[in-house]
């Protein structure tokens, strides 16, 4: 049971997902930075984080599996690691190069994934001395960031609407904050409890995530 929910627990909470989840809180607690002449504009934006940061770095990953460069996404050893990364690191800087000058994206989120870019960078250069937790770096630069935004736009709740069922609700941010705290210690101990890293590599990945957030918000605040 526990390997199950960890298993559970590492896919929702994938590195590659990070940047799409900042952008959805980001809608979330200031909705007012996303307002558009054009509600096309705004669906382009979602799908255009969303292809950039997700769905094109996980099919040119399953392009790498089917060629046998990787045996699988778990990406089990250094080596394997490194065509993914540099992939990754690729479609982030896309990406990056693409936002950091739209009127139409805060800076927050700019700020955001430029961290990423060079957390990837990062990644890439120490996981030829060690398999540092990608998981960790993730979930660390998230967690930077949402806090960091807390500190400069302090709102007390988000409005979370439910489309499909046509309501919503409020919850309190410092519940949510308090939330990715506990998430952050909870992956690190998943990595661990499946053996996937060393205490080393889960508490370097903390770092680096870390790092690469400040040193991106140093650059735009």
């Amino acid at each position: 049971m526990v390997h199950y929910i960890s298993r559970l627990v590492s896919f929702l909470f994938h590195p590659i997902f990070m940047v799409f989840y900042m952008l959805t809180y980001l809608r979330m607690s200031l909705p007012e930075y996303f307002i558009t002449p054009d509600p096309r504009q705004k669906t382009f934006i979602i799908l255009s984080f969303l292809a950039l940061s997700v769905m094109f770095p996980l099919f040119g990953i399953a392009l790498m599996k089917m060629q046998g460069l990787v045996n699988s996404f778990d990406l089990k050893t250094k080596k394997e690691r490194i065509g993914p990364l540099i992939l990754i690191a690729v479609f982030y800087l896309w990406l990056y190069v693409n936002i950091r000058q739209n009127t139409l994206i805060p800076d927050m989120m700019s700020s955001f994934v430029l961290g990423s870019v060079i957390a990837v960078f990062l990644g890439l250069f120490l996981n030829s001395f060690s398999k540092i937790s990608l998981h960790c770096i993730g979930v660390g630069g998230l967690t930077t960031s949402m806090f960091f935004l807390y500190s400069i736009y302090p709102f007390s709740t988000i409005d979370i609407v439910l489309p499909l069922l046509d309501t919503g609700f409020s919850i309190s941010n410092e519940l949510i904050l308090f939330s990715v705290l506990l998430l952050a210690g909870l992956i690190g101990t998943v990595r661990l409890l499946t053996k996937a890293h060393h205490n080393e590599e889960i508490y370097g990945g903390y770092l680096v995530g870390i790092c690469s957030q400040l040193v991106a918000l140093q650059i735009y605040y």
